[in-house]
This record gives structure tokens, C-alpha cells and sequence, in this order.
């Protein structure tokens, strides 16, 4: 167990944060795609809690990038005449299709969870993760807004959006600063986080009033 705790530290101390963060992106991503062939339960929801899936604005553009990946490495099988460069080309792109997949599944397979107690967790596949406490949420509604800017986008007032296909539809404005992790681990505060729900009302009436224990 020593020699592993070893291992473990020289990789913290020699490896990026980033770097680190992403390979674990990337496992956890693989694994979801594994959860989803099998048609296995939701990752992180328990028995009474409510699943929010929020995969519906991005489902077809991944499935075209799929398709395109796919024609690609078709076309590129055909046009490449050296054999090496075509094993080079057809491993990475195969590797860029499982990724994309493996990316989505673990969007279907961790969705948004309203817990039992009335708190909240915020997701995005494997790359982002937060629970909101129910006594932090001063309140909770239906907004679908458009915002521009990459999947986490933090404003100078505090404004927190998870965007996903270019939209938000649910509005949760906090009592107190909320601490977060971004993708790459850059930490933040947010006091009014806006995320996207493919069914946004039964979201917010399931914040608004628990299930009973």
C-alpha cells in the first residue's frame, strides 16, 4: 500500500491538474459508455429521487458529429495509400468516436438529481458536477434563456450558466455563495446558477416540494 500511495503522489506532483482531471474525465466517461450499452440505472439516483435528463438540444448535433466522424474515416481509408499512416489515422479516429460517445453517455447517465431532502445536483456527463443544499436555494424557476459562451460560463456578478446546446431553462437563485469546480479544476462562486432540463417543470416543482421521507 506504500509503494501505491507512492506512485499516487509522484503523479500529483509531476502530473497537471488539468491533465489529471481530464484522464479521470475520460475513465468515467468510459465507463458511462459501458453503463449505457447495458442499459444500466442512472448513475447517482436513489430510490424516490427524481432524474432530470438534458441531453435533448445536443443529442442530434452528436449523433451528426458521429456520423461525419465515421464517413471520414471511410473516405480516409480509401485516399491514404501508406499502410502505417492508415493504422495511425484509423486508431485516432476510432478513438475520437468512442470519445464523443462514451461523452453523451455519460450526459444520458448522469443526469440532474432533485434529492429526497430538496437538494439538487447539477451535472454535466463526467465533466461537471454540484449539489445545492435546500437550504441555499432561495428560489427555483422556469427561464429559458440563450446565453453565448463555453459549457461553464461564470459572469463577474456571480452568475453561474451551464449551457447545453446553446440554452438554459431553469433559473436557481441562491441565499449564500455557492463554491463550485469548472472542467479543468479553476475553482469559483456562483450566487445564481442557470442550467438546462429537458422537462424543466417537473424540475422545479420537485425542488419546490420534496418527496416525502
Amino acid at each position: 500500500m506504500s509503494g501505491v500511495r507512492a506512485v499516487c503522489a509522484a503523479v500529483r506532483a509531476r502530473v497537471p491538474v488539468p491533465v489529471r482531471r481530464l484522464l479521470r474525465h475520460e475513465l468515467r466517461a468510459a465507463a458511462s459508455l459501458g453503463r449505457w450499452a447495458l442499459r444500466r440505472p442512472p448513475h447517482g439516483v436513489g430510490a424516490g429521487e427524481l432524474p432530470a435528463a438534458y441531453t435533448g438540444p445536443q443529442t442530434a448535433m452528436m449523433y451528426g458529429l458521429v456520423f461525419v466522424a465515421l464517413v471520414e474515416t471511410v473516405a480516409l481509408s480509401v485516399l491514404v495509400p501508406w499502410p502505417a499512416v492508415h493504422r495511425v489515422v484509423l486508431v485516432l479516429d476510432v478513438y475520437g468516436v468512442l470519445l464523443m460517445l462514451a461523452m453523451h453517455a455519460a450526459c444520458v447517465t448522469r443526469p440532474h438529481v432533485v434529492r429526497r431532502d430538496g437538494s439538487l445536483r447539477i451535472r454535466y456527463g463526467a465533466l461537471f458536477d454540484l449539489v445545492v443544499p435546500p437550504e441555499a436555494v432561495a428560489s427555483v424557476r422556469v427561464d429559458r434563456r440563450y446565453p453565448q459562451g463555453r459549457l461553464v460560463a461564470l459572469s463577474e456578478d456571480g452568475v453561474l450558466d451551464l449551457i447545453v446546446g446553446g440554452q438554459t431553462t431553469v433559473t436557481v437563485e441562491l441565499t449564500r455563495p455557492l463554491a463550485f469546480t469548472r472542467p479543468l479544476g479553476a475553482r469559483g462562486e456562483a450566487r445564481t446558477i442557470r442550467f438546462h432540463a429537458d422537462d424543466p417543470r417537473a424540475l422545479v416543482a420537485a425542488v419546490r416540494q420534496p418527496a416525502p421521507p
